[in-house]
């Protein structure tokens, strides 16, 4: 494969804010943001990930490969050497530039990645993979940037769990999920190794909430969305009190998992 670097006309210029704050990225169900109490249950349990693999990013050139609203990669950004992202999204890529400064970012394709080879440390691709059309070409891609022993960190929707007994995604943002195996064979197929498999699961938290409403705490938001009538208050904050510390990543019962998180090695 030839040698690439990276296109200057992807980036996005920083522009003149004043003392403005961004205001937060419209919520479209495509992508989670942080600041919305309706919204906190999934925002938790997608930026648990990122604190889980913050400490393995210090000292690292990381790439954020779908970074979204931003908040994840200025997390990774307070202890890595340096963090790139690229989104596909121009609004998400604008929103990030304003809001998180400390950031590189760029507009491109994920299966064309704007950088030269083998030119980072560590991609992080986090609730992604599940909305590409092209599974395998990005996989290639992250193969490609990354450096000799740099590592791919990866999680995407159990799809056992999160579309059970289904084809076809349930959510219509969703191209194709993925299963523990499925996982684990698009990344072995692309020449990667896989280091460690993980599944998120509610903690005791959580499993009290799911007893609460009903046996699932995520079927009650999902029924009070759908509804369009305003949630109750007491379904609010107990949304609104969701934090990362109500989740837990281990290795046991993949199937049974709400999300995987899967880490794999470029030899």
């Amino acid at each position: 494969m030839a040698n690439r670097t990276r296109g200057s006309q992807d980036t996005i210029t920083q522009p003149d804010m004043g003392d403005s704050v961004p205001p937060t990225l419209a919520l479209t169900g495509e992508r989670t943001v942080p600041g919305i109490a309706e919204e906190n249950y999934w925002f938790r349990r997608h930026e648990v990930a990122y604190e889980y693999v913050l400490e393995r990013c210090s000292g690292k050139d990381v790439l954020e490969a779908g970074s979204g609203e931003g908040y994840g990669a200025d997390l990774i950004s307070t202890v890595a050497t340096a963090v790139t992202c690229v989104d596909y999204d121009l609004s998400a890529v604008e929103h990030t530039l304003a809001r998180y400064p400390r950031l590189t970012i760029h507009q491109a394709n994920l299966i064309d990645l704007p950088l030269a080879d083998e030119s980072v440390d560590m991609v992080v691709n986090f609730q992604v993979i599940e909305h590409l059309w092209d599974q395998p070409a990005f996989i290639a891609e992250c193969l490609r940037v990354l450096r000799s022993g740099g590592e791919l960190l990866i999680s995407t929707p159990n799809r056992i769990t999160f579309s059970p007994g289904r084809d076809t995604p349930l959510n219509p943002f969703h191209t194709r999920e993925l299963n523990p195996a499925e996982l684990r064979e698009l990344l072995e197929d692309a020449g990667f190794t896989v280091t460690e498999a993980l599944g998120v699961f509610h903690g005791a938290g959580m499993q009290a909430l799911d007893k609460k409403w009903g046996g699932s705490f995520i079927d009650a938001q999902i029924e009070r969305a759908l509804s369009g009538q305003p949630w109750p208050a007491e379904l609010t904050d107990d949304v609104a009190g969701v934090r990362t510390a109500d989740f837990l990543i281990t290795g046991n019962d993949l199937d049974a998992s709400l999300d995987l998180l899967f880490a794999a090695v470029k030899p």
